[in-house]
């Protein structure tokens, strides 16, 4: 399985950048993954949102050719663990695409992001930061991948 995860800017949190570099480890330990962190849009008031929105877009639209992306969005598909390492063992059964995870900035995903979509997931229904998401999304992978190959992980 080929993980690609693309989010723009790098973490800031010193926290939440030690716990995304850890499950990271972990994921590459159990499938070849990349993490991809694209310029983030910088030095403009959030009145441009869409502005931003789109300059981010560029970065992230760059990495996603050939791959079957998956967008994190509030609205998106919601699922338990089990559900999504079925769905991740799905989709390496059905096609040799990279999967592509993107979370967008703090401003959320542009619409073209969004709608080069082949799936869009939520972590849950509650908002989370785009740090935090970030680093959610790695654990449910890790979890997924643990699942899949029969390891044990803690509940």
């Amino acid at each position: 399985m080929r993980l690609k995860f693309l989010w723009p800017g790098k973490t800031k949190s010193p926290e939440l950048r030690g716990l995304q570099g850890f499950y990271e480890a972990r994921i590459k330990s159990l499938a070849a993954c990349d993490v991809i962190e694209t310029r983030e849009a910088r030095g403009l008031e959030e009145k441009f949102a869409d502005k931003i929105k789109d300059l981010e877009a560029r970065g992230l639209e760059k990495h996603l050719g050939g791959a079957y992306v998956i967008c994190l969005e509030d609205h998106g598909r919601e699922m338990t663990s089990h559900e999504f390492a079925r769905f991740l063992r799905g989709r390496e059964k059905d096609s040799g695409k990279p999967l592509a995870f993107v979370v967008g900035g703090f401003l959320g995903l542009a619409d073209s992001v969004a709608e080069r979509a082949d799936m869009r997931l939520s972590l849950s229904r509650m908002t989370f930061s785009h740090e935090l998401a970030r680093v959610l999304l790695l654990e449910q992978v890790y979890r997924a991948l643990t699942i899949i190959g029969g390891r044990h992980y803690a509940k």
